[in-house]
């Protein structure tokens, strides 16, 4: 029996899953619909076994990215390769990879086992194979006992298990999922995260999966590719690229961040009133700080904290937590995470750590 793993070996395994070899390159694809640059120059590479999720507001190119994988966008320059085989040149149905769409695309007429099925039947798979891949397929998402009904006897969150069936009947070394979870209520969303999670990680199937979602992102992902107009922000597991954001986007679209903007003198840095020792190059800097970072001065502190005085303005309930909102004495505005227990009123003296303040670079 198979122990689960810790946060710590969830963690190693993705490091360990990074640095095999790719089954997925994608060379610097770029892609324009006209006069619009939609893709600008997107290398990547996306390891065996991996839960990729490619992460972006909307329009920032994430689906266009997956279309190009699939096969129903055509690159308007650059490769992809998977397995050593150049994939851009073979038409979707010669690709070993599977699409599962946003609103499932079930055939409303046919049972669930022949929704999964109908793949198999069009390449002409011998009619025991189908039978015994279906029976497969259908026991690995949990639905043989509803292999007779119609999709419109059963719930949404079932009906996202047959899709994903009728995607791993035909195999595929690659499944691409397009934001198979967002018709889903919030309560069922989270627990199909974690069902989708685990059955891939079962199957050992790279799973790209695109989503605006970033909590999604989070709790779902080996690691993260950060989209933003078209470009990569950032690709990085979900702890590194919430503690060490490359850029001041990344930063602020992962979470809630204070975005410092100040300057770099002889070692110091100096935003507004703040100022703390830095090894970094003289000029502007920015820093990401994220509010559980800050916290009420204590008595005895960290020898380089940076201390600042402030008023609550307001506060928002998070169940566990809440977000204070404090305007410092310098006039800066900055967001305080604390236990709901912790009840941060009125004013007070905070702190930071020098470390937790994280240098970003800035929008260019």
């Amino acid at each position: 029996m198979n122990r689960p793993l810790s946060a710590e070996g969830f963690e190693a395994q993705a490091s360990s899953r990074a640095q095999n070899s790719a089954l997925l390159n994608i060379r610097s694809v770029a892609k324009t619909f006209g006069k619009h640059a939609v893709l600008h120059n997107i290398s990547l590479d996306v390891a065996e076994g991996e839960f990729l999720t490619i992460l972006g507001e909307s329009g920032s190119g994430k689906t266009t990215l997956l279309r190009i994988i699939a096969g129903f966008e055509h690159a308007t320059s650059g490769e992809v390769w998977m397995g050593g085989e150049r994939l851009d040149l073979l038409p979707p149905y010669k690709r070993r990879v599977n699409t599962v769409f946003q609103n499932y695309a079930l055939f409303p007429h046919l049972s669930v086992e022949e929704n999964v099925a109908y793949g198999p039947r069009v390449a002409k798979t011998p009619a025991g194979e189908i039978r015994t891949r279906v029976d497969e397929a259908l026991a690995k998402v949990r639905m043989q006992q509803y292999a007779k009904y119609l999709p419109s006897t059963i719930s949404g969150g079932q009906q996202q298990r047959v899709a994903l069936a009728r995607a791993l009947v035909n195999r595929p070394r690659l499944l691409l999922l397009d934001e198979p979870l967002s018709a889903l209520d919030a309560n069922l969303r989270r627990q199909m995260q974690i069902e989708l999670k685990t059955l891939q990680r079962e199957v050992g199937i790279t799973f790209i999966f695109v989503t605006h979602d970033q909590e999604e992102a989070m709790v779902m992902s080996d690691r993260i590719a950060l989209l933003h107009a078209g470009e990569l922000e950032q690709v990085a597991a979900p702890a590194e690229i919430y503690s060490r954001p490359a850029t001041a986007y990344a930063a602020q679209f992962i979470g809630h961040t204070n975005l410092l903007e100040g300057e770099v003198q002889a070692g110091v840095a100096r935003c507004q009133d703040l100022s703390w020792q830095v090894k970094l190059p003289d000029g502007p800097v920015s820093f990401s700080l994220r509010p559980e970072c800050i916290r009420l001065a204590h008595a005895v502190s960290a020898q380089n904290a940076v201390y600042f005085r402030a008023r609550v303005v307001d506060y928002a309930f998070h169940g566990a937590s809440e977000l204070v909102r404090v305007e410092a004495s310098h006039g800066h505005t900055m967001t305080v995470r604390t236990s709901s227990h912790g009840k941060l009123r009125g004013e007070a003296e905070l702190e930071f750590d020098p470390a937790d303040a994280v240098p970003v670079r800035r929008p260019k």
